[in-house]
């Protein structure tokens, strides 16, 4: 499976200039963040979340871990982390777990840590296990918004 075909269609309509790196089949954020040569910090990491029975994106570095609290005080009652089960047929175009970062492609609500704001690109899987995108953070927050930065990670 190539770059996810939602994912490159957001671009091409957007005028967005992406870089796509290949790497062996990697199964965890911060492994494709070494393979790639960036520290884990510029490597988007999707979380999926079930926040009082609905499906949620959390968006968060590769080294980091959502705080479950921090999502709760966003206004949601219970907070547990989804089971592959749970969300695999929401991303009909990617490898479960190569999700991209972009919750409003598949019409899933979604947090971005508010810590990718320092950073000048963002790194993510391409809807596989063995491609990522480059693109510059201004860009991604054209294309996501930026009211969706919050602190979710730990």
């Amino acid at each position: 499976m190539a770059i996810s075909k939602i994912l490159k269609e957001l671009f091409k309509e957007n005028g967005i200039k992406f870089d796509v790196e290949k790497h062996k089949e990697l199964f965890t954020a911060q492994e494709v963040a070494a393979s790639e040569h960036i520290t884990g910090y510029e490597f988007a990491k999707v979380v999926m979340l079930k926040c009082d029975g609905e499906m949620v994106m959390a968006v968060i570095p590769a080294p980091h871990v959502v705080s479950m609290k921090k999502v709760a005080k966003l206004g949601y009652k219970k907070v547990n982390l989804a089971n592959e089960e749970e969300f695999k047929g929401l991303f009909p175009d990617c490898d479960i777990g190569a999700m991209p970062p972009f919750g409003n492609l598949y019409n899933i609500p979604f947090y971005v840590d508010e810590s990718f704001k320092n950073e000048d690109a963002i790194v993510f899987n391409s809807g596989t296990h063995t491609e990522t995108v480059k693109i510059k953070r201004e860009d991604y927050d054209r294309l996501v918004g930026k009211k969706i930065y919050v602190d979710i990670s730990d």
